[in-house]
């Protein structure tokens, strides 16, 4: 048996993936709303641990309870998140501070607590086509995105192949993701007059995906792969949205911009 350990874990691709890998594997799941505890301690396999990305002091407590009953990790998957969306010309900073919070800071402060019992392990983030860069509206979630998979490729390459780490970059994927990103934002969508119908239009857009996306089972496939071959890649992008988004971020920026600024004009005038 490997011995995984999972942010995440209580829905969407976090919880595809505990319910793939504690068939044949150790899982550490983690967890932040205690109402999922005893559902998580009763899967076989598992070992629930209380962790909230916003609070180091969870975190620290995390890895200390995961260090106590392991003295190994195979690989860590690096799934939890949350969607900071709005106008950057309105949007209140310390949202933008939440975000990478959330998706960048609290995976690193956990991944550098779990390093010693890495060696030879992988490291697998649930990146986003987002870290592409190319979407308005959205950036403190693309942002932090990119700037997940530039620390960790970093961490690879300074720790001389000591861990190898993969980013999975899905496109849509059909989870709950995309409601609790529509209650998060809730206040911008109904309170910023200056983009009302951008805003509108996200969150219509954001609980049409929560169905129509790719099924997690994409994910997982493509997760399961990377735990299990001898030399995975260093990015996996899932989707034909995701794949379209990697090449039009390779055009020349002021291109991307005008394309951009040119489907907003369209879309809302």
């Amino acid at each position: 048996m490997k011995t995984f350990v999972l942010t995440g874990a209580t829905s969407g691709i976090g919880r595809a993936l505990l319910e793939e890998f504690s068939k044949e594997n150790k899982v550490f799941a983690g967890y932040r709303n205690p109402k999922y505890e005893k559902e998580l301690a009763a899967i076989e396999n598992v070992t629930p641990f209380f962790i909230d990305m916003e609070k180091p002091y969870t975190i620290t407590g995390a890895a200390d309870t995961i260090r106590q009953n392991t003295d190994k990790i195979d690989v860590l998957i690096n799934a939890a998140g949350c969607v900071i969306a709005g106008p950057i010309e309105n949007i209140n900073i310390s949202k933008i501070r939440r975000q990478f919070d959330v998706n960048v800071f609290s995976h690193l402060d956990f991944t550098q607590h779990l390093l010693p019992l890495m060696d030879g392990g992988r490291i697998i983030n649930i990146s986003s086509m987002a870290s592409f860069g190319i979407f308005p509206f959205i950036a403190p979630y693309c942002s932090s995105k990119r700037a997940l998979d530039i620390l960790f490729n970093s961490l690879e390459m300074e720790t001389r192949g000591r861990v190898k780490v993969v980013s999975i970059k899905p496109g849509v994927i059909a989870t709950p993701l995309w409601g609790k990103s529509v209650e998060l934002n809730q206040d911008c969508i109904e309170n910023d007059q200056s983009y009302h119908r951008e805003m509108e239009f996200l969150a219509r857009n954001a609980l049409k995906n929560e169905k129509r996306g790719l099924p997690v089972g994409e994910v997982v496939k493509v997760i399961k792969h990377v735990a299990e071959v001898k030399k995975p890649k260093s990015s996996y992008t899932i989707g034909k949205d995701a794949l379209a988004a990697e090449i039009v971020s390779r055009l020349p920026q002021d291109l991307i911009n005008s394309i951009m600024k040119f489907g907003i004009k369209k879309k809302f005038g």
